[in-house]
């Protein structure tokens, strides 16, 4: 529990109730208070230092179906009071929504999980020794090899939060939640060709983070691969993603299930429930109830309790990612993903998403491969979630005959979303959470490398 302010779930109840003393019909309250810390270190040196308390408060008031937010980072009695009332005043000036409104009372009628969400040893660590973890992680990066003979920074971050949430219909509840990252961005030249590439471990519990040594070594070893990339000639070849770019990809499939997304019908997954999208090796998750998970939480943005919901399985579009709105729009029941900024309204979004692993290794798949593409980064912007139309840069290394060749550079590569899921011919058993949104190596059959 962060130190201080231990009356939140008082705070947020009272702020909801002077929301319906000043005539709300409904209102909802949210609070993050939270603890931050973060460093750089670069060729040895502290470049960066921080250390910051952020305490915010956002709220929702209704007046009908009509909807004004608001946040604020002062607490006091008046300022809190003001807020309300000027919350009250906005709300009796907006339009109309008839899918405006508080979650009805039936999606809070499950208990909160019991999650382990927090864990206190970033917390016990001195900032001069969480400055030695980065320091260290670089030293393991620039070490390895004489190749390495630069680097962007190595750095340590960690992060403890409360979140708390109220609404006027008497939901009150609230968690502590930490996490951790160590990462490493070493430089590498040879024959005048410079390359940077990076690694990040991300985890909950600064126990389980992957070491400091681990973590430089794997950036350095990232980097010396790419050492001697060119382009290639256009062609149209199958494409291998690492587990980090296979969770990029991922990502467009989180956005285009998104509830807000489908409201608008800017996604091509649009009235496809029931359908088959993606081919029989894909089923994709998203379980904010697991252990670990980055996005885990008992409750979402709108204090609907926690569930796993299987968004795509065997291929078949199963389900969508819903908030409360988004919901009542489409007609169907929130899966209690609901995301929000404090300054603004809860939209739809995924909390751990992932593609369940296969039973392949990711040297199997390669191996299968003859002549083609194995992707370890994607640059630059090229998605198109209405018509799924996909066209990013991207590096990574040639695959001849079964094996990894050379590195490549330099290059685009397109297809369309809608194709790219139904030619999806293998999953790899290398599932990797880097993040939120999470897969292992997966290979589509066929797609456009543009070169040189």
């Amino acid at each position: 529990m962060i130190p201080g302010m231990q009356d939140r779930k008082e705070l947020a109840r009272s702020t909801v109730d002077e929301a319906m003393r000043v005539g709300a019909s409904a209102a909802e309250v949210l609070i993050n208070d939270g603890l931050e810390f973060s460093t750089i270190v670069r060729l040895g040196a502290v470049e960066k230092l921080a250390q910051t308390r952020s305490r915010r408060l956002g709220m929702r008031i209704f007046n009908g179906k009509r909807c004004a937010i608001s946040s604020t980072s002062d607490f006091s009695a008046s300022s809190l009071h003001q807020m309300v009332c000027d919350t009250r005043n906005m709300a009796r000036a907006t339009g109309e929504d008839s899918a405006s409104g508080i979650p009805s009372m039936d999606l809070y009628a499950r208990a909160l999980p019991e999650l382990r969400l927090y864990f206190p040893a970033a917390g016990s660590l001195a900032a001069e020794q969480k400055i030695e973890l980065a320091r260290s992680c670089e030293d393991a990066s620039r070490h390895c090899d004489p190749r390495i003979n630069n680097s962007q920074g190595a750095g340590f971050s960690d992060s403890v939060a409360t979140v708390t949430y109220a609404n006027s219909i008497g939901v009150c509840a609230d968690y502590d939640k930490s996490v951790c990252s160590l990462f490493a961005t070493p430089l590498a030249e040879s024959n005048g060709q410079k390359q940077r590439d990076y690694w990040l471990a991300t985890h909950p519990d600064l126990t389980r983070l992957q070491s400091p040594r681990e973590v430089g070594a794997e950036a350095a070893r990232r980097v010396l691969r790419r050492l001697g990339a060119r382009s290639v000639a256009t062609c149209s070849v199958p494409v291998v993603f690492d587990p980090r770019t296979a969770a990029a990809l991922l990502k467009h499939i989180a956005d285009a299930a998104s509830g807000t997304a489908l409201v608008r019908r800017a996604s091509f997954l649009v009235d496809k429930l029931g359908s088959q999208v993606a081919s029989p090796w894909v089923t994709i998750c998203d379980d904010a109830l697991l252990p670990y998970g980055l996005g885990s939480r008992p409750f979402d943005a709108e204090g609907i309790p926690s569930q796993s919901t299987t968004v795509i399985r065997a291929g078949v579009l199963e389900s969508y990612l819903l908030d409360s709105y988004s919901a009542r729009k489409l007609g169907r029941r929130s899966t209690a993903n609901s995301n929000r900024p404090l300054h603004g309204a809860p939209a739809a979004g995924p909390s751990n998403f992932y593609l369940k692993p296969g039973n392949v290794t990711p040297g199997e798949i390669i191996g299968a491969v003859k002549n083609g593409l194995y992707v370890t980064e994607l640059i630059g912007f090229g998605v198109n979630l209405v018509s799924g139309n996909f066209s990013q840069g991207a590096a990574g290394l040639w695959i001849n005959g079964g094996h990894l060749s050379f590195p490549v550079q330099e290059i685009t590569i397109a297809g369309n979303l809608r194709d790219m899921l139904t030619s999806i011919e293998a999953v790899g058993n290398d599932l990797l959470s880097l993040g939120e949104i999470f897969a292992p190596t997966l290979l589509i059959g066929r797609m456009v490398v543009s070169g040189s």
